[in-house]
């Protein structure tokens, strides 16, 4: 017995005596991100912060029919254009699973002076992701925040909650609109590829010449990973950002199409897909005993709608019911 507790004191003392290693810091790889405002944040970790120029007037208020073009604001107290909350992550893998981690976060939000914040956060190293996700949730803590984002339901989302799962990190919690669907409402028929970079050049007229594909991403961070070249990396987060912007300018153009549906000559989109969403808008608000607005609405629909068409006849017969109700209201 005695033996052994004089082992265990020599393991000990051993342990007391040997020189401790210095922690690796994320400031040996800040010298070749100089320029690029990066600054660390916490181990591994990077964050910038820049402010760029908007291709659009941002829309205050928003439109009360602005839930026909986005059913993810429906019954919800309308935001500002300041509550929204732009998100987008660049991860290791394209299809999710537990095996996939992000390692680039970028937020955006709209400024008083109309102009766009955008904050980023860059894993350098798995070992930093602890304080990656630290950074990342910070975001999150204003209740008042709408996350906008592109297919974001499915898979940034759901690539930020596994990662916290496996960190033992609670994941947020947060109202969320996804751009995704309300695109393929809209332009679907108008352009066979509704990713966000297709809308952005075929609909809205974004340039990204000169844009790296976010496909390659996985590839490109984990030959940052081997060789510590950043040309490529800093490639990737230009790409980030940009996608925050044009994030951005989506939603306000399905922000503008709903302040007035049917002007096909603001944005080219399928009026007869849109004619679904705005019946049906027409119905909540009958019940509601709002009359006018949907009429309005339903009028300049039977303007572009084909005759004869199956949603010219439903707009049709909706009208007559609105006008046979106004009719039999009191004056």
């Amino acid at each position: 017995m005695a033996n052994l507790r004089d082992r265990l004191k020599r393991i000990q003392d051993s342990k007391n005596t040997e020189p401790q290693r210095e922690k690796k810091v994320s400031l040996t790889h800040v010298p070749v991100f100089n320029g690029q405002n990066w600054e660390p944040c916490g181990f591994n970790v990077l964050k910038r912060e820049v402010i760029v120029k908007l291709p659009f007037t941002p829309v205050n208020p928003l439109p009360s029919a602005v839930d026909i073009i986005i059913p993810d604001l429906e019954g919800r107290v309308l935001p500002l254009m300041e509550d929204f909350l732009f998100f987008d992550l660049e991860t290791t893998g394209l299809s999710g699973g537990a095996g996939t981690v992000a390692f680039l976060a970028a937020f955006g939000n709209i400024m008083s002076t109309g102009r766009l914040r955008i904050t980023q956060y860059l894993l350098l190293d798995y070992s930093g992701q602890i304080d990656f996700l630290a950074g990342v949730l910070s975001e999150f803590k204003n209740e008042k925040s709408v996350i906008v984002s592109y297919n974001g339901k499915c898979f940034d989302s759901y690539v930020l909650k596994t990662m916290c799962l496996m960190n033992r990190v609670r994941p947020p919690e947060y109202r969320h609109a996804d751009l995704l669907h309300p695109a393929r409402r809209l332009w679907k028929k108008i352009t066979a590829d509704c990713s966000q970079g297709s809308i952005e050049t075929n609909i809205l007229g974004l340039d990204r010449t000169g844009d790296i594909p976010g496909s390659l991403a996985p590839e490109i961070w984990f030959d940052f990973l081997k060789t510590g070249n950043t040309q490529r990396l800093m490639g990737i987060c230009d790409h980030n950002k940009a996608d925050i912007t044009g994030l951005a300018s989506i939603l306000n153009a399905m922000i503008l199409i709903a302040e007035d549906p049917f002007n096909i000559n603001k944005y080219n989109y399928d009026t007869e897909r849109l004619a679904v969403y705005v019946y049906k808008y027409a119905y909540r608000q009958m019940k509601m005993n709002n009359y006018r607005e949907p009429l309005d609405l339903i009028n300049k629909g039977l303007n572009v709608l084909e005759r004869d068409s199956y949603w010219y006849n439903k707009m049709c017969r909706r009208k007559k019911r609105i006008e046979k109700i106004i009719s039999r209201k009191p004056h």
